[in-house]
């Protein structure tokens, strides 16, 4: 085996680039998986741009599909040659956080201050890959605390029927769980991405009768309908929230889903919903949001907002895994392009311009 591997690096904002890096050295608690297939996330694209953060060198990307190359001393029940997936969350479940029942928000009690000006807690504490450790856009991936993070891939599954599980399945899912969904709801899912996708399906397979998906792509709503939606609603063709109110007769939304990050989405969100409905939000906001005193029925409304960060572990993995094993649902073809690795500049390329109505990619090393 070769002592050294190719790997997407970021560089500096606007520069990510293949290069060679030496393959990890493996701990008594990791393991080591050959990437198979990896994707693009739209994280990944924030990194590029320089609108999040990370360490020049680090390798990039967190939605691996591999096999195990190497196994730590201590991980068991795991064998050599064995097909897995790794949450792109991946905890290790000892901190405080995780054993109060968020082990996404794993991680220390941090004090920073930066652009947010507070002091606290590090919500991206439980994202490791591509943020604090080297990434899955590469030939070798070093998983830390395996026991607790990889999860085997049942057979008859392909690579491309696992490879939202990752992130874009499990964050999509969160969205509808924390939406408060229950047989027979009304649910509308602002953008139609593939993360607002997998909420979509998730809204469908929670109960919910009446999905309503939202964006300005008629392509993605189209693709809305075939993952669950019954009614799909262009923002370029009409107004939106009075087309909400119309449908529901007034009464509004059960839940809304927010799957961008804008202040126009959040807004339009908290406008639909009924007095006590949930607002759960899955969008990575970049600026402060603002609540508008009426929709918030100036804080009487009995209204939920539920945040979300990607669930991991491998039991969650193995949750998402069995949906798609039982034929409830099948994102295969969200995977609309196919890039080797060495080519990934090309495909960062087409995915941060969202050209050819591009959804995910797929990437595999040489």
């Amino acid at each position: 085996m070769s002592k050294t591997m190719k790997a997407a690096v970021f560089v500096e904002p606007g520069r990510i680039e293949i290069r060679e890096k030496t393959i990890p050295d493996v701990g008594p608690n990791d393991a080591l998986m050959k990437i198979t297939t990896t994707t693009i996330c739209g994280t990944d694209v924030h990194i590029l741009k320089g609108e999040y953060p990370v360490a020049s060198g680090l390798t990039v990307g967190h939605e691996p599909v591999g096999i195990i190359e190497k196994l730590g001393s201590a991980v068991t029940g795991y064998r050599e040659g064995q097909r897995v997936i790794a949450g792109a969350i991946c905890p290790n479940f000892n901190s405080y956080a995780a054993q109060d029942g968020y082990p996404s928000q794993d991680g220390s009690y941090l004090m920073h201050s930066g652009q947010c000006g507070c002091h606290g807690y590090a919500a991206t504490a439980g994202w490791r890959f591509g943020n604090k450790i080297d990434g899955a856009q590469a030939e070798y991936l070093l998983v830390p605390d395996a026991q607790a993070n990889l999860a085997p891939i049942p057979d008859g599954l392909d690579d491309d029927q696992v490879l939202m599980c990752p992130d874009i399945m499990s964050t999509g899912f969160k969205g509808a769980e924390n939406a408060n969904i229950r047989i027979g709801d009304t649910v509308a899912i602002f953008a139609q991405g593939p993360i607002g996708l997998c909420a979509t399906a998730g809204a469908r397979l929670l109960g919910a009768t009446t999905v309503i998906g939202v964006d300005g792509n008629a392509h993605r709503l189209e693709m809305a309908r075939t993952w669950g939606a019954d009614v799909v609603l262009n923002i370029n063709e009409c107004d939106v929230v009075d087309e909400i109110m119309k449908l529901t007769q007034g009464k509004g939304v059960d839940s809304a889903i927010e799957a961008l990050g804008s202040q126009a989405t959040f807004e339009s969100a908290l406008r639909v919903l009924k007095p006590g409905g949930t607002l759960s939000s899955l969008g990575v906001y970049s600026s402060d949001l603002k609540i508008p005193l009426g929709a918030f029925a100036a804080g009487l409304g009995d209204h939920r907002i539920n945040t979300a960060l990607c669930p991991g572990g491998k039991e969650r993995m193995r949750r998402l895994m069995n949906v798609i094993q039982s034929n409830r649902l099948d994102l295969s073809a969200m995977v609309t392009h196919r890039f080797d690795l060495e080519n990934i500049v090309e495909a960062y390329d087409l995915f941060s311009h969202q050209r050819d109505n591009v959804l995910k990619v797929s990437v595999k090393p040489g």
